[in-house]
C-alpha cells in the first residue's frame, strides 16, 4: 500500500485543519457502542497515587469496563480488594496487560483473572534484548501458543498486543507477520493497538482487514501525523474511527479499551473526552 491508498483509507484530506475528523458518512451509519472500556495505563499517574479515586472517576466518565496492568502490579492493591472497588464502581475488569516474562508464572495469573473475573491475559510486549530477530518472534509465537493453551483449559484467553516496533521490517519481513502466522488462533488472540500500528506507518484499517478474524481486542488510539509521533485524544488526529469500528466483524463480541498516554491537560479531562467522542460516535 502506497501513501496515497493509506491517506485515502484514513479519510485524512489534504490541507484540512483537523486531518482525520471528518469520517466517511454512509446511509446507514446508525449503530453506536454499547459500552466502553479503558486501559487503566491512561491514567498511571492517577492510579499511582490513589487507585481506588481513579476507578470512581473511570466510572463516573461513562466507561463500563477496563484493562488493568498486571505489569504494574495493579498498583500494589491486591486482587480481591480490587475486585471490590471494581464492583462497587460498577466496572468490569476484563483483561489485563503484562510482560511476557510473567508467563513464568502463568498459575498465578490465572488464579488473579478469576478473582477479577477476566477474560483476557494480554502480552502487552515482548521482552527480546538487543537486536531484534526474526527467531526472536518465532520463540515467543510457540510460547504464546502453549501459554494459551494452557490458559484456554482455565476459561481465560492469551492475547497479544502490538507495538510499533514489532512492524519494522527486519531483513524485509515484518516481525509481526511472523508472529501472526506462527501463534495459533485457538489460543493466542491478537489485539490491536490503531495508534501503534499508524505510528509504524501501518494503515490501522488495512491491518484490520489483513487479519480480521484474529482481533479480539483493540486500544482505540489517535494520532495526529502518519510515523512516528505522540498520540492525541480521540478525534483530533488522522484515524478514521467511523470506519473502523464499521468494518470490526461481530463488533458486539469483541473488546474496546480507550489508550491515551499523552495528553495536553490532565489525563483525566482526556479520557473524559475520549469518552465523549467515541461513544456518541455513528457507525
Amino acid at each position: 500500500m502506497d501513501r496515497r491508498e493509506f491517506l485515502t483509507s484514513v479519510g485524512i484530506a489534504v490541507g484540512a485543519a483537523q486531518l482525520g475528523c471528518v469520517p466517511r458518512r454512509t446511509a446507514t451509519a446508525s449503530r453506536r457502542l454499547g459500552s466502553v472500556g479503558i486501559q487503566l495505563y491512561s491514567l498511571r499517574d492517577d492510579a499511582k497515587k490513589d487507585l481506588e479515586r481513579t476507578l470512581a472517576s473511570i466510572a463516573a466518565a461513562g466507561y463500563k469496563y477496563i484493562e488493568l496492568l498486571s505489569s504494574f502490579n495493579n498498583f500494589g492493591m491486591p486482587s480481591p480488594q480490587l475486585r471490590q472497588v471494581l464492583d462497587r464502581n460498577g466496572l468490569r475488569a476484563t483483561s489485563t496487560h503484562t510482560g511476557g516474562d510473567a508467563l513464568d508464572n502463568l498459575n498465578r495469573l490465572l488464579e488473579e483473572a478469576h478473582t477479577l473475573g477476566q477474560q483476557y491475559i494480554v502480552v502487552a510486549s515482548l521482552p527480546i534484548q538487543g537486536e531484534r530477530k526474526l527467531d526472536d518472534y518465532r520463540r515467543w509465537s510457540d510460547r504464546l501458543n502453549e501459554a494459551g493453551q494452557r490458559a484456554l483449559r482455565d476459561g481465560i484467553h492469551i492475547g497479544f498486543h502490538n507495538h510499533a516496533a514489532d512492524h519494522t521490517p527486519i531483513d524485509g519481513t515484518r516481525p509481526y507477520d511472523v508472529l501472526v502466522e506462527r501463534t495459533e488462533p485457538e489460543y493466542v488472540r491478537l489485539q490491536l493497538d490503531t495508534g501503534n500500528a499508524a505510528m509504524a506507518g501501518i494503515d490501522p484499517i488495512e491491518l484490520l482487514h489483513r487479519h480480521s478474524r484474529r482481533f479480539w481486542l483493540f486500544h482505540i488510539k489517535d494520532v495526529p501525523k502518519l510515523g512516528p509521533t505522540d498520540d492525541t485524544e480521540l478525534g483530533k488526529g488522522i484515524i478514521n474511527f467511523r470506519r473502523l469500528l464499521g468494518d470490526i466483524d461481530r463488533i458486539e463480541e469483541k473488546q474496546l479499551f480507550v489508550e491515551q498516554e499523552t495528553y495536553p491537560g490532565t489525563p483525566l479531562e482526556s479520557v473524559q473526552r475520549d469518552y465523549a467522542y467515541i461513544s456518541a460516535l455513528q457507525f
